[in-house]
């Protein structure tokens, strides 16, 4: 593994400081990866290729690419492999998120890579995985959750299932299986001076989260379909409920004295021992329903204030940041304009920092090439017919 200097690690704090990726540019789970590193100190320098990557955003704005710096190569011209390469050679970690084989057309796969450093970690982002019958088509977060029954838990019975934006697929199942596959191999890189490849699947991944759930089902504690289930919102204490001025409240008083907490405050106490019949939870429901239909969620939100009833107000996107807890904890910050999320999660010894924004394709060609020792980025590639 790269070690930096003293110098560096002050300059870029958190705990992979002096860990060197290489990010050959995508969209969607594998850049979001490659920040979480970067965000957590890494030096990561984004591989982008000329026309840009495709996704339909100023990359001023892109913050999967913050705290990342970006070099040009056209990994189709002649002698664009040959400098992916020579990163590799000084690099931990290579990203990326082709489909099975392009890697390898491109002269960059993990035989070509790992024959320049036996300890690099290949991280391979997919949906679909490397290998099965799927492998080569095409997809995007909603197909793969689509397949895994992640996607079929969530919703309304009788209603179509609710699309939960790409959180659950590309990130959650993705990234987070990448990255944590990532550490792992560089834990065993550094013990034995071996690296590996990680096959991240966002199939796998997304089938992976919901583990505890395929164990309720096993058990006969969990319903196969929609809305009938104690975490699917067919529990009318653990669901969202309209207020008075159409905004939501979030309830999730689960246990008995949360339960009980939640009912006295909402007045109640005729209905509370609805908790343990299911013959009456649509009435329990239709009660709760009604109820919080007679005041606003800011009222309802005061009403719940300190409590333990495990009920919160649902916020939107510019709400978020300005939740009395979320700024006491800066939960959210504000880096050249732009209101983001933190790095996450925290460490006491190397606390990570937003310490630039989203790298401009091409911009830091001139940096990278003097850090990493690899003049040939200046070289001109000849195009690829």
């Amino acid at each position: 593994m790269a070690v930096a200097g003293t110098e560096t690690r002050d300059r870029q704090g958190g705990p992979l400081t002096g860990v060197r990726v290489v990010e050959l540019a995508g969209i969607g789970p594998g850049p979001f990866a490659a920040m979480l590193l970067a965000d957590l100190g890494a030096d990561v320098v984004r591989v982008d290729r000329p026309g840009g990557s495709g996704l339909a955003i100023d990359p001023a704005y892109d913050i999967t690419n913050r705290n990342k710096r970006s070099v040009l190569v056209d990994l189709k011209a002649e002698g664009g492999s040959e400098q992916v390469l020579q990163l590799v050679e000084r690099a931990d970690v290579l990203i990326e998120g082709y489909r099975p084989g392009v890697a390898e057309r491109l002269g960059v796969g993990p035989e070509e890579c790992r024959a320049r450093n036996p300890k690099l970690v290949y991280g391979r982002m997919t949906g679909w995985g490397q290998e099965g019958p799927l492998a080569q088509r095409a997809g995007h977060d909603i197909a793969y959750i689509a397949l895994t029954g992640t996607l079929g838990m969530i919703g309304k019975p009788g209603e179509p299932p609710t699309v939960p934006a790409n959180l659950v697929g590309d990130y959650a199942g993705g990234s987070l299986y990448l990255v944590v596959g990532i550490l792992a191999a560089l834990h065993h890189a550094r013990d034995t001076g071996a690296g590996q490849v990680v096959d991240a699947a966002i199939v796998d991944g997304a089938s992976h989260l919901a583990a505890m759930i395929h164990g309720m089902l096993a058990a006969g504690g969990w319903q196969d379909r929609r809305g009938a289930n104690l975490l699917d919102g067919g529990c009318p204490f653990y669901g969202t409920y309209e207020t008075a001025d159409g905004r939501y409240m979030a309830v999730g008083a689960l246990e008995q004295q949360f339960y009980d907490e939640f009912i006295a405050l909402m007045g109640l106490a005729d209905i509370a021992p609805a908790r343990k019949d299911l013959t009456r939870w649509d009435e329990l429901r239709d009660a709760v329903a009604a109820r919080f239909k007679d005041r606003t969620r800011d009222e309802w939100t005061a009403v719940f204030e300190g409590s333990d009833a495990c009920v919160a107000p649902v916020l939107s996107l510019r709400e978020a940041p300005a939740h009395p807890h979320l700024a006491a904890r800066g939960t959210f910050v504000e880096h050249g304009g732009i209101t983001q999320p933190a790095p996450a999660p925290r460490f006491s010894a190397t606390p990570a920092t937003v310490r630039s924004g989203p790298a401009r394709p091409g911009a830091d060609t001139a940096d990278v090439a003097r850090d990493w020792g690899v003049p040939a980025l200046h070289e001109p590639t000849k195009k690829g017919s």
